[in-house]
């Protein structure tokens, strides 16, 4: 028999002369009169598979250490194996006694480990949510703690879910098919739903309740037309909406607002009320606020920046917001650190509160200007170091700006090249020169573009297949060691798209960005052929057949500007295109010959939009207003032609017209994190003439209707989308001549307005989806004298809109048109498709 200790007791088989020598009793029992110490030979480990060496180390127990018999050493050693909670039952035993050593044995049943796991009485979906919420994996050992870890992670499901009376009990099976494995069974008992009945207030006497109810966010009482935020009640958004409590009542002047208690009780089994005590103390007003340590900037000066005065509420939110973390970056740490002080500190100070008036000493600490010594760039294993570089401004041996450093993070996120969720940046301060070192942290993302797209336009289904890369390097074209995938790297853009309907129309069409041409200053430079071909199908020795092919060249240089400020650009273009028409009406009197459109085009625009969390796609903020300028030079003025009497393939040889266009967009951001956004915009075309006798170009002209699909381009006309109205024929007049007949199609002057509300879905890289809806209206007219703003078309509906970054743009619309169309279009609910196209 052995010697055993299970927990702290000991039992032993007969004892030897020496092991009554060490002190243990005749009859097979440890003397606890006579504790004797020992030499601790070794310790044998039985039971379940365990390395001895670990097991001594857990035990705490090491060879050659001299513990007593009976004694504290052997207690410790299994209580530490205990805590370890792998074990189920563990057993010392007393092996052997030499001379003054001893040998112990150890017995360990491991705890059994988890095979499976089920939910009882709950449906396959919660079962699949219960599943991610706890988190259990087979091969896990079944512990107390992973029991009561499960436990508590039910309830928090359920009571999220309006129901904090649910309880999970769980039962352990073996299970027969693997050994020292078990099955946990979870009996879920979710109770009834419980809803908050009622929300009381007393100690209020500046507010009344259902104003102080309103600042509780996310804790509502059950009423029937509370229909967008549930009235469950939740523990964690309860804390939340007390401290917005007391944020309300700072706002308005009460800093020493508290609650005195609060208290959540059943009122039913399904219904709970919530009672809370506030002291709102005295209502405070700034009073004299003076400055101390500012040699920079006089007082005055920080006064207009702080634009608080005496006699405002005392708000310390909107105090914190003017002194350090305005949005709009103008408060007085950002006047300081736009300068270069890095090492600016502040602290504001009540020196005195009386009465109903607090005095404030803001106290500053300037320090020295810091200068950007190094600047740096991790994390981009696409595209190349100067790529980004040459977009940041913060540059080495500058003046430290906090300023430039959120707009460089602008600038880089615009780029498209990078995740905006990992970008970040990190100052480290080198107070002993004066310096700082940027480093920018990037993370790649796939930004090139596969376009499979399609859509009806021109009474036939037309598709499109083309192809972008957006971080293009011409340069490395010619060695394949340093492609990855393609030429990549130098931030140029090329792009490739061929968009046909079979044998009756087809367009071929490439271009070539470089945006910093000439590497020094931020000036694009774009290269775009074309050619187009549009038929009956019948071959060209039929006398029925008819074609019409457009060739065409633009070259466009696009510089950034200083004046007013560097969001503006502007971009100058010089487009040609030369049209050959065999037996194609496409004027009447015009269907056999050339016509040639050689035009310039102006575009200034400025831009400020920025995205949710950098999102390129869902913007939240800002606005982008253009104002174009397209003109050909005017052919007829300097001719001696006779343009009333010339027959119209001579007349249009020579393309002549100018044209104007103005574009606004603006976003807005209204709740505190910006993703409920509203969009407005604006937007006015006009076409004009040089030569009456010419009359105005039927080319270059505006259709306004439907989605805006850019369908068969076959005159330079722009469609002009306007949801809730078929395409073109719905909005778009056509002239007509004398006799009855068509003159031209088309508009000379259109105007639409657009208000959309939008929410996302999801922001993350793999996609962005939000949901819109829109108010829209808009017209075109023939003429000028025509021209009335307000006699518009009207429609109203709702969106999605799904961008894959492979894929691009994805969008649906259902729109109804309130008011009638033009002969040949449809009003009323129309059901619009936007693939591969951006909008606004």
């Amino acid at each position: 028999m052995l010697l055993m200790v299970s927990a702290a007791c000991f039992a032993q088989s007969p004892m030897t002369d020496s092991a009554r020598k060490a002190g243990l009793a005749a009859g097979g029992e440890v003397s606890y009169v006579l504790p004797t110490r020992y030499e601790l030979g070794g310790i044998n480990v039985t039971g379940d598979a365990y390395d001895r060496n670990l097991v001594t180390a857990f035990s705490g127990l090491s060879i050659g250490q001299r513990i007593t018999i009976p004694g504290d050493e052997i207690t410790q050693a299994l209580q530490n194996l205990w805590k370890q909670g792998l074990f189920s039952d563990i057993k010392f035993t007393l092996d052997k006694i030499d001379g003054d050593k001893v040998y112990l044995g150890v017995y360990l049943r491991t705890r059994p480990k988890l095979s499976s796991y089920q939910f009882k009485d709950v449906s396959k979906g919660t079962a699949k949510k219960l599943k991610e919420q706890v988190r259990l994996a087979g091969g896990n050992i079944v512990t107390e703690q992973l029991i009561a870890n499960a436990r508590y992670n039910i309830r928090e499901y359920y009571i999220k879910k309006g129901y904090p009376n649910a309880t999970a009990t769980v039962t352990q099976k073996v299970d027969s098919g693997r050994a020292n494995t078990v099955k946990l069974v979870f009996d879920v008992k979710r109770g009834s739903k419980v809803k908050i009945q009622s929300i009381t207030f007393t100690g209020n006497k500046e507010f009344d309740e259902k104003k102080l109810r309103h600042t509780l966010k996310q804790t509502k009482v059950k009423n029937f037309f509370n229909i967008f935020k549930a009235s469950r009640f939740q523990p964690d958004n309860y804390d939340d909406d007390k401290k917005k409590l007391l944020a309300y009542y700072q706002v308005h002047g009460f800093k020493d607002a508290r609650i005195v208690s609060d208290s959540v009780y059943k009122v039913s089994d399904s219904r709970l009320a919530i009672k809370i005590n506030v002291d709102e103390g005295h209502k405070y007003y700034f009073r004299n606020i003076t400055w101390a340590g500012n040699t920079k900037y006089t007082s005055q000066q920080l006064d207009g920046v702080l634009n608080i005065h005496k006699g405002d509420l005392y708000n310390p939110g909107l105090l914190e917001s003017r002194l350090t973390i305005n949005p709009t970056a103008l408060d007085v740490t950002s006047l300081y650190m736009d300068d270069g002080y890095l090492f600016f500190t502040l602290n504001p100070v009540e020196t005195r509160a009386d009465q109903d008036s607090i005095d404030l000493e803001i106290r500053i600490s300037e320090g020295p200007q810091a200068t950007v010594n190094h600047v740096t760039v991790t994390g981009n294993t696409k595209t190349h170091d100067h790529v980004i570089l040459r977009e940041l401004r913060t540059r080495p041996g500058q003046k430290f700006s906090r300023s430039d450093i959120i707009r460089s993070q602008r600038e880089l996120s615009q780029l498209g090249y990078f995740n905006p969720e990992k970008m970040n940046v990190i100052p480290t301060p080198n107070p002993k020169d004066g310096t700082v070192d940027i480093q920018y942290i990037v993370e790649e993302k796939p930004n090139d573009q596969i376009e499979l797209s399609g859509g009806y336009g021109a009474n036939s289904l037309v598709g499109v297949l083309g192809l972008s890369l957006n971080n293009f390097s011409a340069r490395n074209f010619f060695k394949p060691d340093k492609w990855q995938g393609y030429p990549s790297g130098d931030g140029q853009r090329l792009s490739m798209r061929i968009q046909t309907n079979g044998k009756y129309y087809q367009l071929y069409n490439m271009s070539f960005t470089e945006p910093w041409f000439g590497g020094k200053r931020p000036t694009s430079l774009s290269v775009s052929p074309f050619y187009s071909v549009q038929t009956n199908g019948l071959p060209s020795y039929d006398p029925s057949s008819y074609a019409i092919s457009i060739a065409g060249l633009s070259i466009g240089l696009g510089r950034r500007l200083k004046i007013p400020d560097d969001y503006f650009t502007l971009t100058n273009t010089l487009s040609y295109q030369y049209y050959t028409l065999t037996n194609y009406t496409l004027i009447p009197n015009f269907k056999t010959g050339n016509a040639n459109n050689l035009y310039f085009k102006h575009t200034i625009s400025h831009s400020t939009v920025t995205g949710l969390d950098g999102n390129t796609v869902y913007l939240n903020n800002g606005s982008t207003i253009s104002f174009t300028f397209q003109w050909t030079p005017p052919w007829s003025l300097f001719s001696n032609k006779d343009y009333s009497t010339l027959p119209a393939s001579k007349k249009y040889n020579l393309i002549e017209y100018h044209k104007w266009k103005f574009d606004a967009v603006y976003y807005l951001g209204l709740d505190r994190k910006k993703k409920l956004v509203v969009m407005a915009a604006s937007n006015f075309g006009l076409i004009g003439l040089y030569n009456r006798q010419l009359g105005l170009a039927p080319f270059e002209r505006f259709y306004v209707g439907g989605d805006g699909l850019q369908g068969y381009s076959i005159d330079g006309r722009e469609l002009i989308r306007l949801r809730g109205y078929s395409n073109s024929a719905a909005v778009t007049p056509s002239e007509t001549r004398i006799d009855g007949t068509p003159e031209s199609a088309g508009a000379t002057i259109y105007n639409r307005f657009t208000f959309e509300m939008r929410y996302p879905i999801t922001t993350s890289q793999a996609a962005t989806i939000y949901t819109l809806g829109f108010l829209e209206a808009g017209n075109a007219f023939q003429r000028f004298k025509n021209y009335n703003p307000f006699d518009v078309k009207r429609a109203a509906g709702v969106g999605i809109r799904v961008f894959l970054p492979m894929f691009g743009l994805l969008g649906f619309d259902w729109g109804y048109g309130f008011d009638n169309p033009l002969p040949g279009g449809k009003s009323g609910w129309n059901f619009h498709i936007y693939i591969g196209q951006q909008s606004f």
